[in-house]
């Protein structure tokens, strides 16, 4: 299975926010962060509120955090959510199906058991599986909002 762009957007949003519990983000910050388009980003943002797991204050302080504890996102959900029903072949499509084996094929029933298995293991973790190595993962993200060593040091 192959995710699109944007379920691997959303689930680094998800990522970035858990890695420091509490704290408050901007869209800026993230795309910069992972070098996305900030309205790529603004979408993914709009769609994980609109779903109950981000929550967003505007005005002075304002930003996105998490809306539910990092425990409590399954992942497996947020697949689910952003990618929609599982299609892996024509088949599966009642509406646009033309292949003529499609009464007879017994490739629709494995490739369901493989997106079954795909979202089986999904579903055994959460956000907050993701982010045991909160040191590591919040050192990398955000090396954008720290001054360059070398240009801090440099006289004005």
């Amino acid at each position: 299975m192959k995710l699109t762009r944007f379920t691997d957007y959303r689930l680094r949003v998800l990522i970035y926010l858990a890695a420091e519990p509490g704290r408050r983000a901007t869209v800026a910050e993230i795309a910069t962060a992972f070098a996305i388009k900030e309205n790529h980003l603004t979408k993914v943002v709009h769609f994980l509120g609109q779903q109950g797991w981000l929550a967003t204050v505007r005005g002075k302080g304002g930003g996105i955090g998490l809306a539910l504890p990092a425990g409590q996102i399954p992942v497996g959900a947020v697949v689910r959510q952003t990618e929609g029903a599982d299609m892996p072949a024509e088949c599966f499509d009642n509406d646009s199906n033309t292949c003529s084996l499609s009464r007879i094929c017994r490739l629709r029933g494995v490739l369901q058991e493989a997106a079954d298995a795909f979202h089986a293991v999904l579903d055994r973790y959460t956000v907050e599986d993701l982010v045991h190595n909160r040191r590591a993962l919040t050192t990398l993200m955000t090396r954008s909002r720290r001054p360059d060593a070398a240009t801090a040091a440099r006289p004005a």
